[in-house]
């Protein structure tokens, strides 16, 4: 009765779940050395003892940041053992909102055996000062999703935090790095604030491209998967099919989903075509989807549906003719081979349709065939036609 678990711990693709958590960390970053050699120059004087700096990371959802600092921060721990103690502490203000909150897990982090109550919060900074200076350390406070900490508690901790060493004898107790995605996050600080941080100590992480995308998921099924189970073509389409947002997070979640259908079906191997970009979008198609597309976007398209009311799937080639015979029925110069394909890679990234590469039929090569599970042909077909129609 219970044979349906014995493919638990028996995968044919999987070795280790841990590499598809976005909580992994990796041993090297894919696509952020600028980004971490500009960490680096902020971060030049931490060896010194009386020193003490600040960076503030900004970027998009997926585009990095979490994993950027960590990764930072315990590489700089390697780099300075033995000539500065660095204590990492990462807190994210989403779970812990208030200053109380922030200041109660890094007093934690510091000393596991911290009383959750009694204390006001210029009694636990005080706490925390007087642990780094007892044990000659340095603190690396990462505050990851910040601005919720100071919309919600304002930028007083902040200042608080800024302002540790002011008056002690010793200085350079804490580093700061503040981590959001707000672009704004500034304007929510006094002046005081800014002052402390520096304008200069600002980096902006821009969304991944899908090299990087792809380099990204290859990194992680390496880890977590047999070898050369996940194709570099396969790659290749979880990269292309996360690039138009420029998120780690698709990308990795894209991979996961195609390793458990072939995991399902049994295979030892991750096809092309267990990448799917419907486990991450509506299966409803919104109308904007289609309305916001180009005009010969919308032909390419038109062909493709007219002829999947009929069958599973179309060829490229087949694509193709059908555009060409749409644009002369309402009466548009077709476009060249090439930019025909990059219309057509830009709705299989919009998830209107999807594709797979196999050998072709006669002669030589492969090519590409088409299909659509996310909305009926027939729904955009119709669509599309009233619209041509109106002019």
């Amino acid at each position: 009765m219970a044979g349906y678990l014995d493919r638990i711990g028996a995968g044919k693709v999987l070795l280790d779940k841990g590499p598809l958590s976005y909580d992994w960390i990796p041993p090297h970053l894919i696509g952020r050395d600028v980004e971490l050699s500009d960490m680096a120059s902020l971060f030049s004087q931490i060896e010194n003892h009386d020193t003490s700096c600040r960076a503030v990371i900004l970027g998009p959802v997926g585009s990095g940041k979490t994993v950027l600092t960590q990764r930072f921060g315990e590489d700089i721990q390697r780099h300075l053992d033995g000539r500065r103690k660095i204590v990492l502490a990462h807190v994210n203000c989403r779970n812990h909102p208030t200053g109380s909150q922030v200041l109660q897990q890094i007093a934690l982090t510091l000393d596991s055996r911290h009383p959750e109550r009694g204390f006001s919060t210029g009694e636990i900074i005080q706490t925390i000062r007087r642990n780094l200076h007892t044990h000659e350390s340095h603190l690396l406070l990462i505050l990851d999703e910040v601005d919720v900490l100071v919309r919600r508690d304002s930028s007083d901790l902040i200042y608080k935090l800024l302002r540790i060493d002011e008056g002690q004898e010793h200085t350079g107790s804490i580093s700061l790095i503040l981590v959001s995605q707000d672009h704004t996050l500034l304007k929510y600080f006094e002046p005081a604030v800014i002052s402390r941080l520096g304008q200069s100590n600002i980096i902006e992480l821009q969304p991944y491209d899908a090299d990087t995308l792809t380099g990204i998921a290859g990194q992680r099924a390496g880890v977590a998967c047999r070898t050369g189970a996940v194709s570099d073509e396969t790659l290749s389409k979880i990269g292309r099919f996360s690039a138009d947002v420029g998120d780690a997070r698709m990308a990795i979640e894209l991979l996961d989903a195609a390793i458990r259908r072939a995991e399902k079906a049994g295979r030892g191997d991750v096809l092309p075509e267990d990448v799917r970009p419907s486990t991450l979008r509506k299966a409803s198609l919104e109308p904007a989807q289609v309305d916001n597309l180009s005009i010969h976007q919308k032909l390419v398209l038109l062909g493709i549906c007219r002829r999947l009311k009929k069958t599973n799937e179309i060829s490229s080639g087949d694509a193709q003719k059908l555009y060409q015979l749409v644009c002369e029925e309402f009466a548009f110069k077709p476009r060249s081979y090439t930019t025909f394909w990059k219309h057509l890679k830009a709705l299989e990234i919009e998830g209107l349709i999807e594709t797979k590469t196999a050998n072709a039929s006669a002669g030589r090569g492969r090519t590409q065939h088409i299909t659509m599970t996310n909305t009926a042909p027939a729904t955009l077909e119709s669509r599309i036609e009233k619209e041509l129609l109106r002019g």
